[in-house]
This record gives C-alpha cells, sequence and structure tokens, in this order.
C-alpha cells in the first residue's frame, strides 16, 4: 500500500469519525453521557479547541490506515472488522484506565455503553478507511 493512499484513507476515516462522533456523543449519547458520567473535566460545546479535536480524529483515521495497510487488506469489510477489534481492544483500555483512576466514569454501565459506542464509531470509521483504500484495487 503506497503513503497516499494510506493519507488519503486516514483523511476519509477521521473525517468519517469526526462526524460518527458528533452523531453517536453529541447526539445519540448525549443526555445518557451528560447524566452517568462525572462532567467536571468537560468542556461546555463552545469552549471546544476544534483543531486539536479534527486532529484526534485525523490521526486515529491514519492509525486504522497503517493498521489496515499492514494487514495487507482492503475494502469497507475488512476496514470495519479491523476497526471493531482495535476500537473494542482501546476502548476497553482507555475507559477502564479511567473508571479505576478517576470519577470520570461513573460505573460498568456507562463504560460499556462508551465501550459499545466506540467500537461502532471505530468499525465504521475504519470501514470508510478501508473502502477509500480499496479504490482502484484491480
Amino acid at each position: 500500500m503506497n503513503t497516499n493512499k494510506i493519507l488519503l484513507g486516514g483523511i476519509a476515516g477521521g473525517i468519517a469519525m469526526f462526524f460518527l462522533g458528533w452523531l453517536i456523543y453529541g447526539i445519540i449519547l448525549a443526555d445518557f453521557m451528560a447524566s452517568n458520567g462525572n462532567q467536571c473535566a468537560a468542556r461546555p460545546m463552545e469552549e471546544f479547541i476544534w483543531w486539536a479535536m479534527i486532529l484526534s480524529n485525523i490521526v486515529g483515521g491514519i492509525l486504522f490506515a497503517v493498521i489496515i495497510s499492514w494487514s495487507n487488506t482492503s475494502g469497507a469489510l475488512a476496514g470495519a472488522k479491523i476497526g471493531a477489534i482495535v476500537g473494542l481492544l482501546f476502548g476497553i483500555s482507555i475507559d477502564a484506565s479511567f473508571y479505576s483512576m478517576s470519577t470520570m466514569i461513573s460505573g460498568i454501565t456507562h463504560m460499556l455503553v462508551d465501550v459499545i459506542a466506540y467500537t461502532v464509531m471505530s468499525a465504521l470509521g475504519a470501514g470508510v478507511v478501508g473502502l477509500v483504500m480499496g479504490f482502484g484495487k484491480k
């Protein structure tokens, strides 16, 4: 896989993950997350640092693109499978860490919902990465 495909796939996946995050966390789960997590560290939306959020999503998309490239696969389904596995493992790792050392995650239910949401977001975002990286393949 060449660098251009990794960058294009990563950027496309990052854009998809940005909008999926808005949909999943900002709309669908907004009330659940607000009422089940400690909001002491959360910024109000009007104080978000947008360049950092965009960078985070683009770098996440590039991470998925690199992993998909290393796996020598492409296509939406292959990307979604990789995204689901990586998203699940990363979600459990981060959320269990937050749950154990902070009050940001209030309980097991909150942790499980967040892990499932992140797994879905990762699967769909990495599916976009795999799809874009597969364009032009014979």
